[in-house]
């Protein structure tokens, strides 16, 4: 099983600063496209260790009720919470490391209505939450800031950038008290869980095998990259780009930046050179603007990955194109809070907390919108809160706590 330092998880979307570049990581350069029928990758992101671990990963039996998907787990060591027990309402710090996306606000309001219903139990008293805004720098004051006040029964950190954080990280462990990691990784093993879904390779495996089975060999693929060197986009187009090889594909990858303005106009370069067979996103958001593109060019749509955002799966639906959306489970955020009443109550927990990641297919895509009614655009279908009171006021207000 891979550690915390090897199996990070980033969902960071860097914005206008990530430019489309030319040399955007080893071994893969924006804009240039490849010749089919290799069977090697020479992405050094790549790791077939990794590969065929989250490969077997993504279709394993998961243990407790699929109805409750965030409190699943694959089989594996766990946790002795008897030294964590508490008789009385205790206190959870958080430090989080941006609401700077809609997958993170979607989360975080989860996350926020599941306190509530721990409070009424009497399980936690309270939630002090800090928001470092996507600086590391922050972060690591903000761990400190908790660490020193000792007033913490158990730190929950979604960590900004593993190894810039790891340092804060081992200071909370050194206090003794439960530390819970999820979404990335902390860069570090001494946490108490880490709670994370399968993993980044497994989301590319899931979004490119889909693409080898409806485009030809030789055909044309444009994958839409939104930020160089962040782990978890990294080890998805690592994962894509092997299929895609193998499969005797070609592809023509850009770094957008998740700007919709250069995917318009990424796309419709490709489409002005020649044709274009599928476009394969790292990221939901780059969808809708790329069938936006085929549509302000008068070509019809044709394969288009995307993700759980409702903006890119009620594209599918009403624009009819072969869609597949890949998973990155938003409710972690509740798991993060339910793993920290669980041993607060001194009930074991896993200390590798594995989550399921079930794509949405074209079979799931009907009973996932019905679920969704009345959501925002910018919801996650993987959200994980049906079964809680404020379900679904809360989510289509979409007020930020």
């Amino acid at each position: 099983m891979p550690t915390q330092g090897t199996k990070t998880k980033m969902f960071a979307v860097l914005g206008a600063a990530a430019m489309m570049i030319t040399a955007c990581a080893p071994g893969s350069t924006a804009g240039a496209e490849t010749s089919p029928g290799s069977t090697t990758t020479t992405n050094d992101w790549f790791d077939q260790a990794q590969f065929d671990l989250e490969n077997s990963q993504r279709t394993a039996t998961f243990a407790g009720d699929p109805s409750t998907p965030y409190l699943q787990h694959l089989d594996g060591p766990m946790v002795d919470a008897t030294a964590f027990k508490k008789n009385a309402p205790a206190k959870v710090c958080f430090s989080n490391a941006a609401l700077s996306n809609t997958w993170r606000q979607t989360g975080w309001i989860t996350m926020n209505e599941q306190l509530k219903e721990l409070q009424k139990q009497g399980v936690i008293s309270q939630m002090e939450t800090r928001n470092a805004q996507d600086s590391d720098n922050t972060q690591v004051a903000d761990i400190d800031y908790f660490v020193n006040q000792q007033s913490c029964d158990a730190f929950i950190i979604a960590p900004n950038s593993p190894q810039a954080t790891a340092p804060a990280v081992e200071r909370a462990c050194n206090t003794g008290k439960p530390v819970i990691i999820f979404d990335r990784g902390a860069g570090t093993d001494c946490a108490t869980t880490f709670i994370h879904s399968v993993g980044g390779m497994a989301w590319g495996i899931d979004s490119a095998t889909f693409v080898t089975e409806n485009v030809k060999p030789g055909g044309h693929v444009v994958a839409l990259r939104t930020a160089p060197g962040v782990d978890v986009f990294e080890q998805r187009w690592a994962a894509a780009q092997h299929i895609f090889s193998e499969a005797g594909l070609k592809y023509t990858d850009y770094i957008t930046g998740a700007d919709p303005t250069k995917i318009k106009a990424v796309v419709a370069d490709e489409l002005a050179k020649g044709t274009v067979d599928a476009v394969w996103v790292d990221l939901g958001d780059q969808s809708v603007p790329a069938i936006e593109a085929f549509e302000d060019t008068g070509k019809d749509i044709p394969v288009v990955t995307g993700e759980d955002n409702l903006s890119y799966l009620r594209a599918w639906k009403n624009k009819g194109f072969k869609g597949f959306a890949s998973v990155y489970d938003a409710y972690q955020w509740r798991t993060a809070l339910l793993a920290a009443a669980s041993l607060f109550r001194g009930e074991s927990i896993p200390k590798d907390w594995v989550l399921p990641q079930v794509p949405v297919t074209s079979e799931d895509l009907d009973k996932v919108l019905k679920t969704n009614e009345g959501m925002p655009d910018s919801h996650y279908a993987a959200f994980g809160g049906e079964d809680l009171p404020g379900f679904p006021q809360v989510w289509q207000k979409r007020v930020i706590p």
